[in-house]
């Protein structure tokens, strides 16, 4: 399926200015069928993500969303048709690809700075390069003052500001975010959603977003993916620009229409 979404220009991000930025990838699937063998959740799915584009997914509870996201992910096999990353064959899990839960995840006994300097432990940065990272990406979401708390001395929000820090200081090409912010209440949701695009803005990752609010989905979305009833029902384009006064544009509200619409069929 073709896109419209351009591919943003990177700035300079927490790490070292010697370093590339991420560049996002290509995510497609073609006549895929997802899920369990006994019980598909998808079936006959053609999806095109295009680099570095906000692909926001919704669709009614238990109709595929995030069976979808594991799998781009590499957690789960496609049970039928193809799931290719830049053309190629999507392999298992891989640094490439970070995942976001509705729950931080993040290790209770690790500091919030420890924990954002856990991917690139894993990469074999050395103690003090990830170190001054780890801090970078803190003070980038806000918690600068935060980075010695261990994760339940501080909110809920906070601890979602230190798990999207960790995700992307491992510079990942795809972010994939299951419903993110659906535990916190609607000030700081919204206040996460301004990070998230502010953060997200030339880093060149690519992003599939999993939400069951469709307000969500149109503002932080370039395209809107509708699933339901076993596959994918459409992909639109979000109008522009994004900014939460433009809710009465005409032709948001047909589109919040056709979402809403998609939640019953």
């Amino acid at each position: 399926m073709s896109t419209s979404s351009e591919t943003r220009t990177a700035p300079a991000k927490a790490a070292s200015a010697s370093e590339a930025p991420a560049r996002g990838t290509r995510l497609t699937l073609h006549a895929a069928t997802l899920g369990r063998p006994d019980a598909p959740a998808l079936a006959g799915v053609d999806l095109d993500v295009a680099p570095g584009e906000i692909l926001t997914v919704v669709g009614p509870s238990g109709c595929g969303k995030s069976t979808l996201l594991r799998t781009l992910a590499g957690l789960l096999s496609p049970l039928a048709g193809e799931i290719t990353q830049d053309g190629r064959p999507l392999p298992g899990p891989s640094g490439d690809r970070a995942l976001i839960f509705q729950e931080d995840a993040l290790l209770p006994w690790r500091t919030l700075r420890a924990n954002v300097e856990l991917p690139l432990a894993i990469r074999g940065v050395a103690r003090s390069e990830r170190r001054a990272q780890a801090e970078a990406w803190l003070a980038r979401v806000g918690l600068a003052e935060s980075a010695r708390q261990l994760p339940h001395r501080v909110s809920g929000g906070q601890r979602q500001r230190a798990q999207l820090a960790r995700a992307l200081a491992g510079q990942p090409r795809a972010v994939l975010m299951d419903e993110p912010f659906g535990a916190l209440d609607a000030q700081t949701r919204a206040g996460m959603q301004d990070l998230l695009v502010e953060v997200l803005h030339g880093t060149g990752a690519t992003v599939v977003f999993v939400t069951h609010d469709v307000d969500e989905a149109l503002f932080l979305g370039d395209r809107v993916a509708l699933l339901g009833a076993g596959g994918l029902h459409a992909v639109r384009d979000v109008p522009r620009p994004r900014e939460r006064t433009a809710h009465d544009d005409p032709a948001r509200v047909a589109l919040r229409r056709d979402v809403l619409t998609s939640f019953s069929t």
